[in-house]
């Protein structure tokens, strides 16, 4: 078990130990959320929210296979790779949700519409693996570049999972268990696809013929500008 696995797992066992209720620092984050909540900035939040789920992150998602693949073959399977991870991570996500069922905050406090057990966040989760999924692709294609993207894509997956607490329909623990979760998720599934994939899918090599053939004998360079014998 890696240190991400065991974060979650530790929140996982705070929020049981405490009956679902809320954590020290979540009703310090909802009372701050509720005395700062202009029109401006809660459209702006809702906006945002808004792309943390349905078809937004899978089409990032998808786009990050077509990122990391080199040739077409490559990005159809990398991109059915990455929506598979992220379907499977809902999935897995829904499930903990299930089990766990812990409250939301009070509904008089609700200034988007939710549904469904609170921990971990949904929207954090899908938004966190999908910009995972993308950041990761770019880091594979271009490491020493899109240092602005990959920062503007993280940001993203952060936002979506503060404006769940901005909005009020989720605890910040909530929103820090879809992170850990998500990290953790997406872990495992690089883990594999880097165990099994075939060598050239991840670093982009070729392979090249055991006996190539020259066309002609290499040059030897002390022969050079001698006349050849008669």
């Amino acid at each position: 078990m890696n240190r991400r696995d065991a974060a979650d797992l530790a929140v996982t066992w705070v929020v049981i130990g405490q009956d679902g209720a809320p954590l020290w620092m979540d009703d310090g984050f909802l009372t701050w959320s509720l005395a700062h909540r202009p029109d401006v900035t809660t459209a702006l939040a809702r906006g945002v929210t808004d792309t943390g789920s349905g078809a937004v992150p899978y089409v990032l998602a998808t786009l990050a296979g077509v990122v990391a693949g080199r040739t077409a073959r490559q990005r159809m399977w990398a991109a059915a790779l990455s929506v598979a991870c992220l379907g499977c991570g809902q999935a897995m996500r829904y499930g903990v949700m299930e089990l766990l069922q812990r409250p939301r905050p009070p509904h008089a406090d609700w200034a988007a519409s939710a549904g469904g057990w609170a921990f971990p966040s949904g929207h954090t989760t899908t938004a966190a693996l999908a910009a995972g999924l993308l950041i990761v692709a770019l880091s594979l294609r271009a490491p020493r570049g899109a240092t602005s993207l990959r920062a503007v894509i993280g940001c993203w997956g952060v936002l979506v999972g503060l404006s769940r607490v901005y909005l009020g329909v989720h605890w910040f623990s909530d929103v820090i268990g879809g992170w850990l979760f998500a990290t953790g998720w997406l872990g495992v599934c690089l883990y594999a696809m880097a165990r099994w994939l075939p060598a050239s899918f991840v670093h982009g090599t070729t392979r090249t013929p055991e006996n190539p053939t020259e066309d002609h004998a290499p040059q030897d360079p002390g022969r050079r500008g001698r006349s050849r014998p008669a």
